[in-house]
């Protein structure tokens, strides 16, 4: 008997968002901390989680900082 397919998550750990992007863990807590990367969201305190979507969003915008896809995704220019 097959094991059922798990849907693709669309709110990722840092561990599976950084092997989404194709970088090491420590890598993205770099680019995290230094505003290279968008905002996660916090599922609690200790919990961040960052969207699928915005990340491959972030990739095709060709990943701009944290201040300027800010500003792409609210439409400023």
């Amino acid at each position: 008997m097959a094991k059922p397919v798990a849907p693709e998550a669309e709110a990722l750990s840092p561990d599976h968002a950084a092997k989404l992007l194709g970088i090491s863990r420590a890598l993205f807590f770099r680019m995290n901390s230094a505003g290279k990367l968008p905002l996660p969201v916090y599922l609690s305190s200790r919990c961040p989680r960052w969207r699928r979507a915005e990340l491959l969003a972030w990739l095709a915008a060709g990943c701009p900082d944290r201040l300027t896809w800010t500003k792409l995704r609210k439409g400023e220019h």
